[in-house]
């Protein structure tokens, strides 16, 4: 009960917007690490989920037993059912990173936001003022304009494009649902039970679909363990871990389409480190975004 306490009482300290500021640069790192990963798509996000679930276990087992223990069974089995949507999600997202470029997919995958806007106002009652209806359609806008623009000029990257894409927006969908039962689950169940009992899930159901495709779950080399590793600590721990504490103190239509600038940070990375070089939708799409993120994120004191 002091931990939770305690945690509770650092949580508090900390601004919503630099926590969502974290977060942003955080999940941007992750289309770079699956591109350098060699294992299959599905493999390598089986392993990001289950090393972010060992490296929470100490602090879920010593300052939060007695929560994860008292979890009432609707809300174990709704944190189950958003740990299969963020299975549906990693599967979806990661197998279009290996198809399309790392600009489209990480774009296409966070046209959440309208999902999660029109979710919200249906079943949680969150407000959508004017401003934040028109920032977020800003900013879907600008995320077209990045993957759909460089499509129609014939400079669209990847072996399966629109397969590629296609599987962005089912993992969009999902991550849509992820992000709305979070804002709800929040609001009653701690952080660390939580996102304890959702990864646990989710790697539940990555673990078996590696072995329902055959894919072998050991006999990589050092580098992808590491790779492995890094998923879980950056967009694992500092990313989806961080935006699950943002949505209990920020409306998840705000948490949602703040996340529009993970397409423009991983293309920046793309371009130190991938050496893909974006197009001038690209860049026009990811200014347009950013406008976007703004308009919304202002809207948040006026609600």
């Amino acid at each position: 009960m002091a931990g939770e306490t305690l945690s509770r009482r650092l949580e508090a300290r900390v601004p919503p917007v630099a926590a969502l500021v974290v977060a942003i640069l955080a999940v941007s790192t992750s289309a770079i690490l699956v591109r350098w990963s060699g294992a299959p798509p599905t493999v390598a996000a089986f392993y990001r989920v289950l090393f972010t679930v060992w490296l929470l276990a100490p602090l879920a087992a010593s300052r939060h037993g007695e929560a994860l223990r008292s979890l009432g069974r609707r809300d174990a089995l709704a944190a189950g059912a958003t740990g299969v949507a963020l299975a549906i999600h990693f599967a979806a997202w990661f197998q279009s990173i290996e198809w399309t470029s790392v600009a489209a997919s990480v774009t296409l995958v966070q046209a959440q936001p309208l999902f999660v806007a029109v979710g919200a106002a249906l079943y949680l009652d969150e407000r959508l003022t004017l401003p934040k209806v028109v920032g977020i359609l800003i900013a879907l806008g600008g995320a077209t304009v990045m993957s759909v623009g460089e499509f129609l000029a014939g400079t669209a990257v990847g072996p399966h494009p629109l397969a590629g894409n296609a599987l962005a927006l089912a993992g969009a969908v999902t991550m849509a649902v992820y992000v709305l039962a979070g804002r709800s689950l929040r609001a009653r169940v701690a952080l660390v039970p939580y996102v304890t009992v959702v990864y646990a899930v989710c790697a539940a159901v990555l673990g078996a679909v590696v072995v329902a495709q055959g894919d072998p779950l050991v006999g990589y080399a050092g580098r992808e363990w590491l790779l492995f590793l890094a998923m879980a600590v950056g967009p694992g721990i500092f990313g989806h871990t961080v935006i699950n504490w943002a949505l209990e103190h920020v409306q998840s239509s705000v948490v949602s389409v703040s996340l529009l600038g993970e397409p423009v940070g991983s293309t920046v990375l793309a371009l130190l480190l991938l050496a893909e070089v974006p197009g001038r939708w690209t860049v026009a799409g990811g200014a347009v975004v950013l406008g976007g993120i703004y308009l919304t994120a202002r809207t948040r004191s006026e609600s």
